[in-house]
Parts: structure tokens; sequence; C-alpha cells
């Protein structure tokens, strides 16, 4: 049992669900909301987390990218308690392991299950103490389904973490993908006596239904299970970051602009890729018809290309080689298509990718996309840190203000004349553009956030293509994260038995809140 000061124990609350992708994250950021709306001090708590989606905290340490976004919706700074446990992905059945914020070592899914897990759990208890002497409730989530049967005598990131902070558990079903009663049913009668004890209600997610058919459904469970339904929560298009990669799929289902003066952008989706969120801006942009692109087949004459970050440059490179898709991309850009690479992406731009030490691939050296005059070694040691700065080598942003973060092995080198895209507030350069502005690159996640230089740069393609110019006064990023919070907890806060939920955390509301 965690606690808090002395020696009371923390409040916390698990939502744990019964696949991958039932809105986990999203569900959690909204009570993270809620509960600071309400007056409490909350903190979000994931013991361990598999996303290629990171972020960077400002101590430089990377977590899972939805736990920073849960801080954010708190209003406090992100650390690597919230997150001690993070996995990325590398290739088949092999995951660099971060522990504390920090890279710990590249492991096999075999080794890490059976030598470091059981290791792992006073990593957890010493996150959660120190969370504990600092906040009044845990918004705790869970990874994947808490009953997988082969995997739980290792699965450190469900019920093992609700035991440690003797947590309430909130079971959460997405009912979009169908067989909702039997997912929540069946997740339980895998569970033993002691973790279905600690299951104390049910979220129902995404519903886009009629709800007095519903309903008789609704009945029937709490009935059988004896389980509360504490909510049924409506789906909607949240504008908050998605974690899972499962997530790449539904951005394909948004709603694109079709018009005839649409600018066509094709964001190529790599194996290996990382950070797909950077792209999110891109959809929230009028006359932009987005698509994500992972064939020669699917290629449609784009006006732009965004060759995102990965967690492997030199295979995702030769996976482009392969697809016939680089050949596609260094024809579009003859042609005049306007190419950007973030990070990985921006490494594939070059001339040569050296590897020496074999840090990503065995191949010692790769010859890049040719599209920037630039050259990258990979080396042993991440680089993982937030930045900003101003756009100095673009005048379709000339001076504009830009942050963003850093996460990524190796050095890029430009070769003498290149120009470089950034100039950072500690003095260094990042990124290269070329003279005609037409491709450039920069390490700088979250590049496109920055709304104005985004709009700049899309103007200035309009312009060419004899288009519309759109305004350069845009709302900050910063006040759309705000009002996607505050929207979030609104339409949770409707649908959620907020009562029966503070029955169940063991805390009355407060009366000063920050509503």
């Amino acid at each position: 049992m965690v606690t808090g000061k002395g020696s009371e124990r923390v409040k916390a609350i698990m939502l744990q669900g019964t696949s991958s992708d039932v809105g986990k994250s999203v569900l959690c950021t909204a009570l993270c909301r809620i509960f600071y709306e309400d007056g409490w001090k909350v903190a979000p708590f994931k013991s361990q987390n598999m996303a290629l989606n990171s972020y960077i905290t400002k101590a430089g340490e990377e977590i899972g990218r939805a736990q920073g976004v849960q801080a954010e919706a708190c209003r406090v700074e992100a650390t690597a308690d919230m997150n001690p446990i993070l996995l990325k992905p590398k290739k088949d059945m092999v995951a660099e392991v971060i522990v504390r914020g920090k890279h710990y070592a590249d492991m096999e899914a075999s080794a890490y299950r059976n030598d470091y897990v059981p290791t792992a759990l006073p990593i957890l208890r010493e996150s959660l103490e120190r969370l504990a002497e600092e906040y009044e409730i845990l918004v705790m989530e869970g990874a994947g389904s808490p009953a997988e049967i082969n995997l739980k005598d290792r699965d450190i990131a469900n019920m093992r973490a609700a035991q440690l902070a003797d947590a309430p558990v909130l079971l959460v079903a997405d009912i979009d993908r169908g067989g909702v009663f039997a997912s929540l049913v069946g997740t339980l009668a895998l569970l033993d006596e002691e973790e279905r004890a600690r299951v104390k209600g049910f979220i129902i997610n995404k519903f886009r239904g009629k709800f007095s058919i519903l309903k008789p459904g609704l009945d029937w469970l709490e009935e059988h299970t004896g389980i509360p339904v504490l909510g049924v929560i409506p789906y909607a298009d949240t504008g908050i970051e998605a974690e899972d990669s499962l997530a790449l799929s539904s951005l394909q289902l948004k709603k694109q602009d079709e018009q005839p003066d649409s600018l066509q952008v094709h964001v190529i989706r790599l194996p290996r890729i990382s950070n797909f969120t950077d792209a999110d801006p891109l959809y929230d942009e009028p006359g932009l018809n987005v698509r994500l692109v992972a064939s020669a087949a699917e290629w449609k004459n784009p006006d732009i290309i965004i060759i995102p970050g990965t967690k492997n440059t030199i295979d995702d490179l030769e996976w482009l080689e392969q697809t016939g898709l680089a050949a596609l991309i260094q024809e579009s850009a003859r042609r005049g298509a306007y190419v950007a690479g973030i990070c990985g992406g921006y490494q594939m731009l070059g001339q040569t990718l050296h590897d020496p030490d074999k840090v990503e691939s065995d191949r010692e050296e790769s010859r890049g996309l040719g599209l920037l005059a630039i050259h990258t070694a990979f080396q042993e040691g991440k680089r993982t840190i937030r930045v900003a700065g101003k756009a100095s080598g673009a005048d379709f942003a000339k001076n504009e203000a830009v942050s963003g973060y850093e996460i990524h092995l190796g050095r890029t080198e430009r070769e003498e004349g290149a120009l470089p895209l950034l100039t950072l507030e500690d003095g260094h350069t990042d990124g290269t553009i070329s003279h005609d502005a037409k491709v450039w690159g920069t390490y700088l996640h979250g590049i496109f956030h920055n709304r104005s230089f985004t709009r700049g740069w899309l103007n200035q393609i309009r312009s060419e293509r004899g288009l519309p110019l759109l305004s350069i006064q845009v709302e900050s990023e910063s006040a759309r994260r705000e009002a996607s919070y505050a929207a979030l907890a609104s339409l949770v806060r409707e649908h959620l038995d907020m009562d029966r939920m503070y029955e169940i955390v063991g805390l009355g509301k407060k009366q000063e809140t920050h509503r």
C-alpha cells in the first residue's frame, strides 16, 4: 500500500480496458481535468507503457505521451514518476526499455519478461510513493487488458499496479468495435477473485447509438455482474493526441477537405513510425487533404510529402526503397512537390547515413534520398530535450518563434553552403532547408504544432499554386489544447456518474474549484 504525507493513504482510481485502444488514455485525461476542476491536486500514473509516441519532460526525461498530455490536463509538470517504465518497439520482438525517463537497454521480449520484470516492482513503488507525497489523487491507467492469461504472471501494468496503490478499478470497453457485453463479462471471468473484487464499475466508451436501445443490455450487465455502469460516453473527436499506434487507422477515417483547391498531402506511414502525432495539426488545417500512405499503389500526385519520425531510420529507409516509395518521393520532389522530414525523416532526406558502430542496423553506410545536403552519423547516447528558438532560414516564417522537443540518436552535419532551418535559444542551429525552400527537415518534434509557422509554410505553397491565402492569425497550440481539455472534461462529466465516482475514490467534492 502506498501512503502519502503523514502516512495517510493516497486516493487513487485506475482505468483498465478490455483491450488496447478502448480509450483509456483519453478518459484518464478527462478525469485528470475533472478532478483538477473540482479543486484537487491530481497526477496521472501508468506503470509500464508500450508506445512509440513519447513526451519529453522539463528535465529531459522520456515518458509515454499520454502521461505528458494527462499532466497538462492536470496543469502540473510531467515527471518520469508518472510513467516509470516505457517500452519503445524497435524491431520484431525487440524494444528499447526506458526506466525513469532514461535509456536502460534494448531487450528481446523474453529477456524483458523473464529477467527484468521481476525486478521492476520496487521501481513502480518508489514512483508511486513520490507522487503520493505531492498529490491528493492519482489517476492510474492500465495497459491492454488485465485478462491476458498467458501474460498475467508478469503483468505489472494492470492489477499489480492497482494493488500497489490499493486503487479501485473501472473497466472500460469500446462499444464501437462490437461485443461490448462479452468483452466485459469475459474479462471479469478471467480475473481471479481478489482482482474481480477490485473492479467497482464499468465505463462504456465510443457510443454512437440510441441510449434507449442500449439500456436493456446495461440493466442485464449490472444484474448479471453486480457491478454498476458508471457511464456511457459518446463517440467524439476530442482533439486529444493519441498514443497507441492502433489509433493511426482512425486518422484515415477523418473527414478530408476534397475541394478542388485543396492541397494534397501524403504522410508516409513508415513501419516503425514514431511520434506520429507530429502530423495531427495538418488535419486541423483547412484546404488540406491529408492521407497516410504506405504503398506505391496509394500514391496520388501530392503537393506536399511528410516523412515522419521512426524508431529505426535505416530499416525504414530500406523499406522506402523496397516499396518504390523512395523513387516516388524523389520524382515528386523533382516535379515541384514540397517535402518535409522530421527526426528520422529528416535524416532520410540527406546524402548519406553512417552507422559504423551498428547502433541502428547492420548496415554501416546507407544512401539517403539525396534531397538535402546533409550527412548523418549514428552514435550511442540519445538526445532528449525540450527546445525553443526561431525560424531563421525560411522566408515563409522569418523569425517566427518555434518550440518542440528532440528525441534522436545521431548527429547531422550540413555541407558547406547549406542553410539551417532554425536557430535555437542556446545559439545552435537545427535542421536544413533547400535554397528554393521546397525541401526542409528538422529534429524538432512538434514543429507543425507551431501553428503560425505551419500556416506560413502552407501559404507559400498556396501562393505558388495560385490558391487563396489563409489568415496568418491562427489560434495558438496551447489555446487549442486547453480548449480540448475543457471540452473533453465537460463531455465526460455530463455522461459519467461523478457522485458515484467520488464514492468509489473515497473523497467528497471540494468547495473551492478551478472552474
